[in-house]
Formats: C-alpha cells, structure tokens, sequence
C-alpha cells in the first residue's frame, strides 16, 4: 500500500491536521497495523516537499504548532493517476515457502513435517480471520475475505506439494 497516495485521497475531502489523516487511516486501512506518528509527518514532509500537499493554516497552541494539510491540483492528479493504475499482480512465483520445502529435501529433513506444520499455522490463522470477520463490519470482512482467500490457495499449494512431494525430492536430488 502507498502511505503517501492513501494519505493524499483522504486529503482530497479537506484540509487536515497530521493527527486528523492518522485517526482516517487507522480507521479505514490501520487494522491490523496502525500507521505511526512519524510515519504520518515524514510522509507529508515528503509530499509538501514534492508539491503535492501545502500547508493550509498553522495553529499554535500548548504545544507544538499544529499544521493543517491541504491536497494541491499536482496531488489530485497524481492520485487519479495511481488509483486509475492497475496493481501488479504478485504470483509468488518463488516463494519462501517453496524454498524452505526444497532446502528440507536437500538436507535430508522432513519436508512432509514442514508442509503439515505450515498447514496447521495456516489454518490457525484462518480461524482467527473466520472469527474476526464474523465480528467486523464490511470493511473489515472485504479484508480478512482477501486474506482467507489468499491462504486458501496456500493451502491448496501445500496440499499438492504434499501429493507430489516424492517426485520433487527425485527431481531435487539429480
């Protein structure tokens, strides 16, 4: 996920404080990971430094002073740009998971206890994603859905790994 494009669309509804764009974030996209302060204001440094936002008012108070952030026309172009980009989609083409099943093959480890562990950790995870969306509203259903569904077809990876696991150490051991 791009911070900075994401922390540009929640600016195109108004002006707002760092602190304002950090509780929108959470909200929306911070479930699992909240979004730090810093992470927050080095971001917007970096976007005010690019033209992208401007600082709309300084309020002074207590403490530090407060900026308020403003999307320029550069910024609502660059976010029409990015949202109208398709996302390159990641086939895992070499994963760490495959590596670790033919490392086991090599060394002469189990990778049969390698698939049937990362099996049962990721059905652990999916019932804890399976209770979460149950509690959750849309917005958090739409992303344990993608996360289920994305270890649903790990699953099915393993599982035909595990039928095809003599044939690979064959193959592996040429």
């Amino acid at each position: 996920m791009s911070i900075g494009h994401t922390l540009l669309g929640l600016l195109e509804a108004g002006p707002r404080h760092g602190y304002d764009l950090k509780r929108a974030f959470d909200e929306n996209f911070g479930h699992d990971r909240p979004l730090a302060y810093g992470q927050v204001y080095s971001t917007m440094s970096r976007l005010l430094k690019n033209g992208l936002v401007e600082v709309d008012g300084i309020e002074s108070g207590g403490g530090p002073d407060r900026k308020r952030y403003a999307i320029t026309d550069a910024g609502i172009t660059d976010v029409a740009h990015w949202l109208s980009e398709p996302e390159k989609p990641e086939p895992y083409l070499h994963s760490t998971l495959y590596t670790k099943v033919v490392l086991a093959l090599l060394t002469g480890r189990s990778a049969s206890g390698l698939l049937d562990t990362q099996r049962a950790e990721h059905l652990r995870l999916m019932r804890i994603l399976t209770q979460r969306k149950r509690k959750g509203d849309l917005a958090d259903q739409l992303v344990c859905d993608h996360a289920l569904f994305h270890l649903e077809a790990d699953l099915r990876w393993l599982e035909l790994t595990s039928a095809r696991l003599d044939q690979l150490a064959r193959e592996v051991r040429r």
